[in-house]
């Protein structure tokens, strides 16, 4: 019998949806430039390289003959659904985007979008992060999307001011040091 009717898959319908952290209800998907360039970059690689890469490999599979135990056909497919998830997803995202220049940032005084903080947290420990969209937040190089815990605690604190971070272990107060908006 037809999958159609049974319903059944062979799994090539696993979880479609990506992984990210959803934007509250009503916001916009803030980016800085730099980081709208990103994922237009990571589109168009993705759509002209790795995808025709990908199709020719599957192309080539489906032609040696039996389906069934064929590695390079299975794996080709399976990678094929990644790529094209991830396109979609990115095609959303950046559909709804709105492109936030920090350099038109006035009100260079107080934490807003964009913004690189330094900060000083209750043992002492000083930490600096910029705050980002939700989709080029990078912690590991100190980017933070503007969603974040740490980055709604900062919203519109100035220098010298301290403000109360909620934590897995508690409040924590953190003073901000140093407010600068990059280019």
């Amino acid at each position: 019998m037809s999958k159609a009717f049974t319903k059944e898959t062979d799994g090539e319908d696993e979880d479609l949806s990506e992984v990210t952290a959803p934007l509250p209800a009503g916001t916009k998907n803030y980016l800085t430039p730099g980081g709208h360039a990103r994922l237009v970059k990571e589109l168009r690689q993705l759509r002209r390289v790795e995808r025709p890469r990908i199709v020719e490999v599957v192309s080539w599979a489906a032609g040696n003959g039996d389906r069934s135990e064929n590695g390079d056909y299975h794996y080709g497919k399976k990678r094929l659904r990644e790529i094209d998830r991830r396109m979609r997803y990115l095609m959303k995202r950046l559909e709804i985007a709105e492109v936030v220049d920090v350099a038109r940032q006035k009100n260079r005084e107080k934490v807003f979008f964009g913004a690189t903080v330094t900060y000083q947290d209750g043992k002492g420990a000083e930490r600096t992060v910029r705050i980002v969209g939700a989709d080029e937040a990078r912690h590991d190089q100190g980017e933070v999307s503007w969603i974040s815990p740490i980055a709604r605690a900062l919203h519109r604190a100035a220098e010298g001011d301290v403000v109360k971070l909620r934590t897995p272990s508690g409040i924590e107060e953190i003073e901000v040091i140093e407010i600068f908006y990059s280019s």
